[in-house]
C-alpha cells in the first residue's frame, strides 16, 4: 500500500489550516443596462448572500430547488463554492483541474445553466467563488495542464502556468507520492488510454516521447519529474504549492496568457450576465493581489469582487486594491469581541496558566509554532527563498537561512504588498535584530533585499509569510492556547479578550467609511467553530469561576497528559453539545493532531489518542460527568441563544453586505469542518418560515425559530429598503444596565434609518435584575420591531428598553 502524507489533502477536507473602488467608484454599478427580464433583481452590489457548498451530494440542481427558499428568506444572491472541473471525489472544490468546465460531478454546464434560471426566476443573482492561485495535481490525468508539464517538461506549452524551480530540481518536478525511496523499485509501465504511463500503484504519470524503453526505474529516471519519497516534501521540492498541500500546485495568474485561460470561462458567464460577483480564493498566494484585481475589474467591468484577505486586528487593505473588501472575518471578530465580557479574563487566564503549568506567552507560542512550520513543512519554501536570494556579503547560507526563518516567524501580519505594509517589514526586522542579536548582520542584509517592490526575492517572501502565518497560528497555535477558545478564531486574536461598545461603534465607522460593500460573515466553511457554538461558549467568560470547578473535576477524574488540550476539548463539547459521539471522536483526533503537541498527523502517538478518546467517551459513559455536561449546557444554553441572536442581528445590520452560510438562519452547533459541512435541512426551513410569515412570534427555544425570524426579517428590510442602511449612527442608552446593550441607526440624515438594538453580557444582565431605568436615547415618536411587529414610544426619557426586549433579546426598530 502507498504510504501517503496527510497533507496532501486539502485542508478544507481533513485538515484546515488548513482580500478600489471608493463609495463613489462608478465600477460598483454594473456599466450594462439591467435586463427587463430581470426586473427587480439587483445586479450591481447584492443587499445579502447565503452560501451554499455544492457538492456531488448536494448538486446545483439542488441548488436550483432553494431558489424560492432563498428568495423568502430575503436575500439578493446565492453564493456558491468554486463550481470548476474539480479533482473526482472532491467535497470542496478547492482543488481545480480544468478551468475550461463546470464540474460534471456537480451537474456540469448543464446543471449551472438550471440553477442561474430558477435564481434569476425569483429575482436572484448569483455570486461564484474563484480559486486563481492554485489548481489541482493530486490526479496528473485529471489535470490536462498538470499532464502536459510532467510529459514535456520546460518545453510544455503549459509550463509557464506553474511557479517551477526547475534549475533546483536540474530540470525535472519532484513529486513526493513514493513511501519510501526504495519504492522506486514498485514503479511499472502500463498501457494507458493515450500510450504507456509509469504507475505507482494507483498513481499514473506520463511518460515523454522517446523515452519509454527499457525498466521502469530507467524510464523513470529519464522523465521531466522525479518521483520522490513523501518526506521530501518538507524540504526538497521546487514548484509552488497552496499552503503545505502536494497536491495543489501555484499557478502564475500574473502571466496575461495564464489569467486569461484560467478566467476564460469565467469571464464568459459573467458577460453572459450568469455570474454578477466574485469571491476571491486566498489572494494572499498572487505575486501580486494588486494587479490580479485590476486585471480582474477591467476584465468583469468592475463587478462586485471580494477577497478572501485575513486582516490582522488593526489593519486595513490596501486602498488601491480594487476589490469590494474581504469575505468578513474582521467583522466576525468585531461582532464576537463587543459579546465577551472582559471581566472574565482574570479568571480564565488563571485557569489557563494552571493547567498550563506556567503563564503562557501568546506571542511567542505563535512565533514558536510559526517556527516549526518554517523549519518543518514549508522548508521547501524557505530553501527556495534562499535560492532565490542567493549569498549576501559576509553572511553563510545556514545563517541566511536561520534569519529568513526568524523574519517569517515573526511577522506581524499574513504578508506585505509593497510598498503598502513596509512597515511591518521595518518593524519585524527591528524585532529580530533586538531579539537575536547574532542574526544581525543577516536581517540587515537581508532588509534592503526584502524591501524592494516588484522583485522575485520581495514577492516570494510575501508569497511565504501568509502560509507560515496560516499554519502557524490558524492550524497550531489555534489549538495549543485553549484559555478561552471563543477568540481562536480566523481573523481573530487570542490575546484580545473582548471589546467595549465604543470600540465596536469605532470599527463600524471605519467600515463604513472604507469599506461599506465589504462582506460580513459570523461562519464559513473554515471557522473553528460556528456562530452559534461560540456565542454559547462566550458565556463562559460571565461564569469563569463555575467554568473552572467543573473543568477541574472532569481533569481529577478523566486524565490527560495534555492538560491544555483536555480544556479545549471540553470547552468544544459543551459549545456543541448535544453531539453524536461520532462528531465529538472525529473533533478530538483533529484537534490533537493539529495542535501537535502529543501526537502528530504523520506520526499519530496511539497511546495518548486512546486516552483522549476515552475522555471524549467520558462525557457520554460517565453518570456524574455527563450529568455534569448537561446540567451546565442547559445553565448557559438560554443565554447562548441570547448572544447568537445579538451577534445575528448585528451581523446582519452593520456597514457591509451581510452573508449566511448555509443553515445557520436556525440554531447550528458546529465545530470545525467537516463537521460545519453536513447536509442542511431546508425542508424544515421552509415549514418554519412559512409559519413565521403566517404571524408567528416564536419562543426564544431550542427550535431556534427565533433565529430564523431574525434572518428573515432583516435580510428581506435590507432587499425592500436599502435606504435604510446607508449610513451609521451610535444610539446611546442611559440607565443602570446601559453597558448590557449595543445600539445604532443605519440612517443617514435626519429621517433616520432601521435601529438595531443588541442585548450583550445577559448573565451579568440577569443577575443585575434586569433592565431597570434602561432607556434608549431616540428621537421622540412612535417606533415599530420589525421583529415583533410591536409598537413603541420615545419620550423626553427615551425609549424605554425592559417592554421592548421582552419577547425577544434583539430588535429591530423602525419609525412608525
Amino acid at each position: 500500500m502507498t504510504v501517503t502524507d496527510p497533507r496532501d489533502t486539502d485542508p478544507r477536507d481533513t485538515d484546515p489550516r488548513d482580500t478600489d473602488p471608493r463609495d463613489t467608484d462608478p465600477r460598483d454599478t454594473d456599466p450594462r443596462d439591467t435586463d427587463p427580464r430581470e426586473e427587480g433583481r439587483r445586479r450591481d452590489v447584492p443587499t445579502a448572500t447565503y452560501r451554499l457548498q455544492v457538492t456531488a451530494e448536494h448538486t446545483l440542481d439542488d441548488a436550483a430547488s432553494l431558489a424560492g427558499y432563498l428568495a423568502d428568506l430575503g436575500v439578493s444572491h446565492a453564493y456558491t463554492s468554486p463550481l470548476l472541473r474539480a479533482a473526482a471525489g472532491s467535497t470542496h472544490g478547492y482543488d481545480t483541474v480544468d478551468h475550461a468546465h463546470v464540474d460534471e460531478s456537480r451537474g456540469g454546464r448543464e446543471g449551472f445553466d438550471r440553477l442561474v434560471a430558477a435564481l434569476h426566476e425569483h429575482g436572484l443573482g448569483l455570486v461564484l467563488d474563484l480559486v486563481p492561485n492554485h489548481m489541482g495535481v493530486g490526479d496528473p490525468a485529471e489535470a490536462p495542464w498538470w499532464w502536459d508539464v510532467l510529459q514535456h517538461g520546460r518545453d510544455s506549452v503549459h509550463a509557464a502556468a506553474f511557479d517551477v524551480d526547475w534549475d533546483a530540481g536540474a530540470g525535472r518536478v519532484r513529486i513526493p507520492v513514493l513511501g519510501s525511496a526504495d519504492d522506486v523499485e514498485k514503479l511499472e509501465v502500463v498501457d494507458g488510454p493515450d500510450g504507456s504511463e509509469l504507475r505507482y500503484h494507483d498513481h499514473r504519470f506520463p511518460i515523454a516521447p522517446g523515452t519509454g524503453e527499457g525498466s521502469p526505474q530507467e524510464v523513470h529516471d529519464r522523465q521531466h519529474y522525479e518521483l520522490v519519497d513523501w518526506r521530501r516534501a518538507d524540504r526538497d521540492l521546487n514548484y509552488r504549492r497552496f499552503f503545505a498541500i502536494n497536491t495543489l500546485a501555484g499557478l502564475r495568474v500574473e502571466d496575461p496568457e495564464v489569467f486569461r485561460a484560467t478566467h476564460e470561462l469565467v469571464l464568459r458567464l459573467v458577460a453572459d450576465g450568469a455570474v454578477d460577483g466574485l469571491r476571491i480564493d486566498h489572494p494572499d498566494g498572487l505575486a501580486s493581489p494588486a494587479g490580479y484585481l485590476d486585471r480582474l475589474a477591467e476584465a468583469t467591468g468592475g463587478r462586485w469582487t471580494v477577497v478572501e484577505k485575513i486582516l490582522e486586528p488593526g489593519e486595513d487593505l490596501p486602498e488601491s486594491w480594487r476589490t469590494a473588501g474581504t469575505t468578513g472575518y474582521d467583522a466576525l471578530a468585531e461582532v464576537d469581541d463587543v459579546l465577551v465580557d472582559p471581566a472574565g479574563e482574570p479568571a480564565l487566564t488563571a485557569l489557563d496558566t494552571e493547567l498550563s503549568g506556567a503563564p503562557v506567552d501568546y506571542a511567542e507560542l505563535v512565533r514558536r509554532s510559526k517556527r516549526e512550520v518554517t523549519d518543518g513543512i514549508l522548508g521547501s519554501e524557505v530553501a527556495r527563498l534562499v535560492r532565490v536570494i542567493g549569498e549576501l556579503p559576509g553572511v553563510d547560507v545556514d545563517t541566511e537561512e536561520e534569519a529568513l526563518a526568524e523574519l517569517l516567524a515573526s511577522f506581524p501580519v499574513y504578508r506585505t504588498y509593497l510598498p503598502d505594509g513596509r512597515e511591518h517589514l521595518d518593524a519585524t526586522v527591528a524585532a529580530v535584530r533586538e531579539r537575536r542579536p547574532d542574526l544581525t548582520a543577516a536581517v540587515d542584509a537581508l532588509h534592503p533585499v526584502l524591501s524592494r517592490a516588484g522583485t522575485e526575492a520581495a514577492t516570494r517572501f510575501e508569497q511565504t509569510s501568509g502560509p507560515v502565518m496560516a499554519k502557524g497560528v490558524e492550524d497550531s497555535a489555534y489549538y495549543r492556547w485553549a484559555r478561552f477558545v471563543v477568540l481562536n478564531e480566523v481573523g481573530g486574536d487570542p490575546a484580545r479578550f473582548g471589546s467595549t461598545v465604543a470600540q465596536f461603534h469605532e470599527a463600524q465607522r471605519r467600515r463604513a467609511e472604507r469599506r461599506p460593500r465589504s462582506m460580513t460573515t459570523l461562519t464559513t466553511h473554515d471557522t473553528k467553530r460556528s456562530e452559534d457554538t461560540r456565542a454559547r461558549l462566550a458565556v463562559l467568560a460571565e461564569v469563569p469561576d463555575e467554568w473552572a470547578q467543573l473543568v477541574r473535576g472532569w481533569l481529577e477524574r478523566h486524565p490527560l497528559p495534555d492538560r491544555p488540550l483536555a480544556h479545549l476539548m471540553w470547552q468544544n463539547l459543551v459549545g456543541a453539545w448535544p453531539l453524536s459521539r461520532d462528531r465529538a471522536h472525529a473533533y478530538a483526533e483533529k484537534a490533537a493532531r493539529e495542535a501537535g503537541t502529543s501526537t502528530t498527523w504523520t506520526d499519530p502517538d496511539e497511546e495518548f489518542e486512546a486516552a483522549l478518546h476515552a475522555l471524549v467517551d467520558a462525557a457520554y459513559d460517565d453518570p456524574t460527568t455527563n450529568a455534569e455536561v448537561e446540567r451546565f449546557v442547559a445553565r448557559i444554553a438560554p443565554s447562548g441563544r441570547s448572544n447568537s441572536l445579538s451577534q445575528k442581528l448585528l451581523q446582519l445590520t452593520v456597514p457591509g453586505v451581510p452573508d449566511v452560510y448555509q443553515g445557520t438562519e436556525l440554531w447550528d452547533l458546529s465545530l470545525v469542518d467537516p463537521d460545519n459541512r453536513r447536509p442542511v435541512d431546508h425542508d424544515l426551513r421552509r415549514r418554519l418560515l412559512a409559519r413565521l410569515d403566517e404571524g408567528w412570534v416564536p419562543p426564544v427555544d431550542a427550535e431556534g425559530a427565533a433565529k430564523l425570524l431574525v434572518v428573515s426579517r432583516t435580510l428581506r428590510t435590507r432587499r425592500e429598503h436599502r435606504e435604510w442602511f446607508a449610513g451609521y449612527e451610535p444610539v446611546a442608552a442611559t440607565g443602570s444596565a446601559a453597558g448590557h446593550v449595543v445600539a445604532f441607526d443605519r440612517g443617514s440624515g435626519e429621517e433616520g434609518g432601521a435601529v438595531t438594538v443588541a442585548t450583550r453580557l445577559p448573565v451579568g444582565l440577569a443577575d443585575a435584575g434586569g433592565w431597570g431605568d434602561t432607556a434608549l436615547q431616540l428621537p421622540n415618536g412612535a417606533w415599530r420591531d420589525l421583529l415583533t411587529g410591536d409598537r413603541f414610544v420615545s419620550d423626553a426619557a427615551g425609549l424605554p428598553v425592559d417592554p421592548l426586549l421582552e419577547r425577544l433579546p434583539v430588535a429591530l426598530l423602525v419609525r412608525n
